[in-house]
């Protein structure tokens, strides 16, 4: 895993690295090198080519006038605009600003009409206005200059962060660079990763600006196939169904059938060696001939046709024997049913998956998670967390990992935030980001397979944070393996049929 540090923790970075005995200077002369290596490259070389570095102040301010020294230096054209002036700037930067007086390039304030020169008759533009510490909105001469960057075809070189991105959050609350790419220093930072300010940062590139290894630390981490890889269990040569994973699927209701046959499928597509899928026994026939491999429970239903709570018992039976459970996918908002699908989650002796339905019995009651016996993955979407957390979905949007991480102390339950880069929580607050999936996955049906494929690895014995990051990963590259043939026509069942592939890639096979 590859970690992301937030611009507190980079702060307490730069500090324990000058304790010991790496000064500030060199570590902004490494890192406005890497960033003028990268413009050089953008700018197809460096013969001939003209760069426009837009400084702001602080040290982002003071690496892209390293990097206009270096650019200088290698035979390029420059010209530095300053949102500030120079007698403002601190050490390191001020520094940094003494010395450009030695050099050939050129410094001028900034103003609207330097800017749009010089964008016209430039290669490449480094974006050094704001840092990974910045939030809200730009104003002023600094509101400018990332709209001029924008309204150019300039290619642009973000200096740690793109502009105007929240680099806690990633939010993006006015006006933000689109850069094509962004040269971070040491680790990946949030608003790099996460959207929408991976969005504005192009090709993200972590470069090594002299910082001790053992002090870059963090409890938020970018998932990588190695990591999946090494989680996902090998079936011994001689075993049999029940050894490879016994899964219950607990869904479905007379308005929503296919749910729970997803569910279902995915868990067996994980590698689950048995499923038991439980469903109301009003709609048992359809379910039936749909699946094939599973085994099946009727229960005693609602007059709706829903789960009805005398099902608790007969669930909890087949539970005894059970290596993990899921509970929620289609069925339905019936006060009777949410109550059986309570007493479900605070009594199953496995594992459980809560999706779907499962969450909506717990709106305005998340804090009754904790009261259970086994270990849970809850997997909201951004409206099913906001109706848990009592919070608008944009407010969850806002802040990813933050939400997730509160929710999951909360409930002390393992949170899988869906979204693009989804987000991973555990109760301790270590969290990860999934790198895989995207657009092709927002269709109906496709959290339902992710439920199965959480549960199924589950199942077959995965350490229950492990398990939901795994298989958030498998998810989303199968999601994508499908969207090579299908694009936006992409259906759940498209997904599900590619997670043996996405299976096999991650294990290299």
């Amino acid at each position: 895993m590859k970690p992301i540090l937030t611009p507190a923790e980079s702060g307490i970075l730069d500090r324990e690295s000058q304790a010991r005995g790496i000064p500030a200077e060199r570590l902004m002369e490494n890192a406005g090198r890497e960033v003028a290596r990268a413009a050089a490259g953008l700018a197809g070389g460096l013969y001939g080519r003209r760069a426009l570095v837009i400084c702001g102040k602080g040290n982002n301010g003071g690496d892209g006038l390293v990097a206009a020294r270096h650019l200088s230096g290698w035979g390029m054209r420059v010209t530095v605009a300053m949102l500030e002036p120079g007698a403002d700037l601190r050490e390191p930067a001020a520094l940094n600003f003494r010395r450009l007086a030695h050099t050939d390039l050129r410094v001028r304030p900034f103003s609207a009409a330097l800017i749009e020169r010089e964008l016209d008759r430039s290669d490449v533009a480094v974006d050094a206005i704001f840092g990974t510490g910045f939030r809200g909105f730009p104003e002023d001469e600094y509101a400018l200059a990332i709209g001029a960057l924008n309204g150019s075809a300039v290619p642009v070189v973000a200096v740690d962060i793109p502009s105007g991105v929240n680099g806690e959050t990633a939010a993006v609350e006015g006006d933000a660079v689109w850069a094509g790419m962004t040269v971070t220093f040491g680790a990946l930072k949030p608003g790099v990763v996460l959207l929408p300010g991976a969005e504005r940062a192009g090709v993200v590139e972590v470069a090594d600006i002299g910082f001790p290894p053992d002090l870059v630390k963090s409890d938020l981490w970018l998932m990588e196939e190695a990591d999946v890889a090494a989680v996902l269990p090998a079936r011994e040569p001689e075993t049999h169904k029940r050894e490879a994973g016994y899964a219950v699927i607990v869904g479905g209701s007379r308005p929503m059938t296919g749910a729970v046959c997803l569910a279902a499928e995915a868990a067996y597509r994980a590698g689950a060696g048995l499923v038991t899928v439980a469903v109301p026994e009003g709609i048992l026939a359809v379910v039936e001939a749909r699946l094939t491999e599973t085994t099946f429970l009727p229960l005693p239903e609602t007059v709706d046709g829903t789960v009805a709570p005398a099902a608790l018992d007969r669930v909890m039976e087949r539970l005894q024997g059970a290596d993990a459970v899921a509970v929620g996918p289609g069925m339905t908002t019936n006060q009777e049913t949410a109550s059986f699908i309570r007493d479900l989650v605070r009594t199953s002796p496995a594992p459980v998956v809560v999706d779907a339905d499962g969450l909506n019995a717990y709106a305005g009651r998340a804090a009754e998670f904790a009261e259970r016996r086994a270990e849970a993955v809850l997997t909201p979407h951004a409206g099913e967390f906001g109706r848990l957390a009592g919070l608008a979905s944009r407010d969850v949007i806002q802040d990813r990992v933050g939400h997730a991480r509160k929710l999951a102390a909360e409930t002390q339950a393992v949170v899988l935030l869906k979204g693009t880069r989804t987000i991973v929580a555990s109760p301790d607050g270590k969290a990860r980001v999934n790198p895989t999936g995207g657009p092709v996955l927002a269709t109906g049906g496709t959290g339902d397979v992710l439920t199965g494929v959480v549960t199924g690895l589950l199942a077959r014995g995965v350490p229950i944070a492990d398990a939901a990051a795994s298989g958030a990963f498998v998810h989303g590259l199968a999601g994508s393996l499908a969207g090579i043939s299908t694009g936006e026509g992409t259906v759940a069942g498209d997904v599900l049929a590619h997670v043996p592939e996405a299976m096999r890639r991650v294990r290299g096979e």
